[in-house]
C-alpha cells in the first residue's frame, strides 16, 4: 500500500464509507495511525493504455456526497455542502486531466426519461457496485478466491453504448465521500477526550477508475483514504482528486 499527500488530521471531521467491509476497517486503522492521505492503485495486465497513445477519454459526472456526522453516529446528507463539492470537483478534474494532456469529452446526462437514460443510469449503479466489491475485497484480507491473484474486474458489454455515442477509448469514474461532525458530535468528542475514551472520527474516502469501453473491463483503480482535507473547498477538492488521479495512465 503507497502513502501520499501526508496532510495535518482535522479532529471535527468525520466521513460516509459505503459498502467496504474489511476493507475500511484495515485503512481506517492505516489512516488514523499515520494521519495522512493513503492512495492504493491497481493496474490490469489488459487493456492499460500506451504510453503516447493519447486515448479519447470519457469523463463522468464526479459523484460526490457530503454528510453531516451526528453526535449518535449517523450520516445525514447535506445538500448545500454536496452541490458545492460537486462544482469543485468537477473543476478540478477538468483542470487536472487539461494539465496531463488529455483528450477527454464531457459525459452528457440525459435528461428524457427513455431506454437510453435507464440504460447510462444501470451503468452507473454498476460501477458503483463494482467499485465497492473492489475495495471489499482486493483491498481486504478477504479477497475472492478466483481473483486473489489477479486483478480481473468488469461492468461488462453495457459500456459499449457510451462508447458508440462518444467515440472515446475508456470512461473515467470518480467517486468521492466525505462528513463533517455537528456541534453535538463535537462535543462528544472533546467529553470523551477528557475521560479518556474514544469515539470515532472520520476520513474522506473514494476511488476512481478507468474502464476500457472495447472490453468492458477496469483497466485502472485507486482507492483513497484521508482523514484531512475538505471538499467543500476549492483546494480541499483539488487535493484530494490529485490524489486519486497521481497514477493514473493517461
Amino acid at each position: 500500500m503507497t502513502t501520499s499527500g501526508i496532510r495535518a488530521a482535522d479532529g471535527g471531521r468525520a466521513s460516509f464509507v459505503s459498502s467496504v467491509g474489511h476493507a475500511v476497517a484495515a485503512l481506517l486503522l492505516a489512516v488514523f495511525v499515520s494521519g495522512c492521505a493513503i492512495t492504493n492503485s491497481h493496474v490490469s495486465t489488459n487493456g492499460v493504455p500506451t504510453p503516447g497513445s493519447s486515448p479519447k477519454v470519457l469523463v463522468m459526472v464526479p459523484d460526490v456526497e457530503l454528510y453531516v456526522f451526528t453526535a449518535g453516529g449517523l450520516n445525514e446528507t447535506n445538500a448545500e455542502w454536496t452541490a458545492m463539492a460537486k462544482g469543485h470537483v468537477d473543476t478540478a478534474l477538468a483542470e487536472i486531466l487539461e494539465s496531463m494532456s488529455v483528450s477527454a469529452v464531457d459525459y452528457e446526462v440525459v435528461q428524457d426519461v427513455g431506454p437510453e437514460s435507464l440504460a447510462e443510469a444501470q451503468v452507473l449503479k454498476l460501477h458503483e457496485a463494482v467499485g465497492a466489491a473492489i475495495i471489499d475485497h482486493k483491498y481486504s484480507i478477504y479477497p475472492l478466491p478466483t481473483k486473489e491473484d489477479s486483478f480481473d474486474w468488469g461492468l461488462g458489454e453495457g459500456v459499449t453504448g457510451l462508447k458508440e455515442k462518444y467515440d472515446a477509448d475508456y470512461v473515467l469514474f470518480v467517486y468521492l465521500r466525505d462528513s463533517f461532525s455537528s456541534g453535538g458530535r463535537v462535543a462528544l468528542n472533546i467529553l470523551t477526550a477528557v475521560i479518556g475514551a474514544g469515539v470515532k472520527g472520520g476520513v474522506q474516502s473514494g476511488y476512481a477508475s478507468l474502464i476500457d469501453l472495447n472490453s468492458g473491463d477496469v483497466v485502472w483503480f485507486n482507492s483513497l483514504v484521508n482523514n484531512a482535507g475538505d471538499l467543500r473547498t476549492p483546494e480541499g477538492s483539488k487535493a484530494a482528486t490529485l490524489d486519486l488521479l497521481e497514477e493514473a495512465p493517461l
